[in-house]
Order: structure tokens, then C-alpha cells, then sequence
């Protein structure tokens, strides 16, 4: 059952708020999930919320909606579910493999999986919230939010999807390449994952580009 919520959601509806105030009635949210590890893929999602819901209706099912790394993994996966079932909400996902990434970097692969992610939606988004810093390459009106993912319930939504996306995705490269410990770590440079690269050397979803791969790169070829 959906209903308003008085207190909780306010404030990270504000830029919501303000937005469908001055007509934009479709805002997106964009964040995403991998920037920093050594492998795997960087995600990034979008997702738009009702305008309706600037004057009730807001889902009380979302009202501890946060920034995904400040949420346990069940909460994630109970959001996951809501956001993507949900049917006043749209989203989209979209995903830049790791030889990609080493191609471009990550900055480039970053912001492809961002504008990826909101060219799927339809209508397209009038105005976007976006986590962090500008995006120079977003051709949509854009608003740039440092730490938008805690302070938006919109980039919220996004880093929620993008996040599990990727921890599934880690999940099954888990079972492609044993060894890692990707089902653990996630791709991080943590030091399981750096003891397994020494031993094991590079598998095929390690972003060769990134060190320590990059300094070992002369050696294996």
C-alpha cells in the first residue's frame, strides 16, 4: 500500500520537489557502482519517480531508500525489488565491460554507462540528478549533487540498482573465474584479491589498466 509519508522523505525529495515545481515532470536520478575496483564492469542506472508524489502518494516502502553503501545487502535486494516492480516508476540499467574501461579509463566508461542508462528511458528525462560531478558529456539539463545519493531519493533509487546489478554480476564472473574471490570482494583491491592476482595472474575481466595490473602488464606479455 502506498501512502505519504510526512517526515522521513522530505528532504530527499527536495530537489525532486523543486524540479516538478518549475514544470519538469520528469527527473531522473543516475548514479553508479564500480568505478574503483580491479575488475568487472562499472554499472550505472536512472530512475524516475512520479511527480505526482510532490503532494502525497510517496511509497512508504521507500521512506529508508539511501545511498546503497549505507545499506546491508538485504535492504538492497528488498529495494531492488520494489524499484523494479514498482509500477509508477521507470528505470534503466546499463553496463561498460572492463576492456572497455581499459580502453577509454574509467572516467569515459563512467559516464558512457550514465548516458547509456538514461538514453533507454522513453519519454527521455527533462531535467537529471546526478551523484557527484558534473557530466560533461550529458547532453540533458543536469544537476550535479555531492553525495546526491544520500541526499536524493531519485540518485538513492539508481545507486540501489546499479549496485546489486553489479554484486550479481560478481556473483556469476564468481563462478566463471574460481579463485578471486570476487564473490566476496567484488573486484576490490583488497588484499585476498591482490594475493590471488600474484598467484593466479589476470583473468579476463581485470582492468588491465588500473595498478597494480598495469605495472605487471610488460611481465606477462
Amino acid at each position: 500500500m502506498s501512502r505519504q509519508s510526512p517526515h522521513k522523505e522530505v528532504n530527499r525529495l527536495e530537489f525532486e520537489r523543486d524540479l516538478w515545481s518549475r514544470e519538469f515532470t520528469l527527473v531522473a536520478g543516475v548514479d553508479e557502482a564500480g568505478r574503483g575496483p580491479l575488475a568487472g564492469p562499472v554499472v550505472a542506472a536512472a530512475v524516475i519517480l512520479p511527480a505526482t508524489w510532490a503532494n502525497g502518494g510517496f511509497d512508504a516502502r521507500l521512506v529508508d531508500l539511501n545511498d546503497s553503501k549505507q545499506l546491508t545487502e538485504a535492504q538492497r535486494e528488498n529495494f531492488f525489488q520494489i524499484i523494479t516492480t514498482h509500477p509508477d516508476l521507470r528505470y534503466a540499467i546499463a553496463i561498460v565491460d572492463a576492456a572497455t574501461i581499459d580502453r577509454i579509463n574509467i572516467l569515459q566508461a563512467t559516464h558512457r554507462a550514465m548516458n547509456e542508462a538514461l538514453a533507454q528511458l522513453q519519454p527521455q528525462p527533462q531535467h537529471v540528478l546526478v551523484d557527484g560531478r558534473p557530466v560533461k558529456t550529458m547532453t540533458l539539463p543536469q544537476t550535479a549533487l555531492v553525495k546526491g545519493d544520500s541526499r536524493s531519493y531519485s540518485i538513492a533509487a539508481a545507486s540501489v540498482l546499479a549496485k546489486v546489478t553489479r554484486d550479481r554480476m560478481m556473483l556469476e564472473f564468481d563462478k566463471k573465474h574460481p579463485g578471486y574471490g570476487f564473490a566476496i570482494h567484488k573486484g576490490y583491491g583488497v588484499p585476498q584479491h591482490l594475493a590471488a592476482i600474484e598467484k593466479l595472474g589476470p583473468c579476463p575481466i581485470h582492468r588491465m589498466s588500473f595498478a597494480p595490473l598495469k605495472t605487471k602488464q610488460p611481465k606477462l606479455i
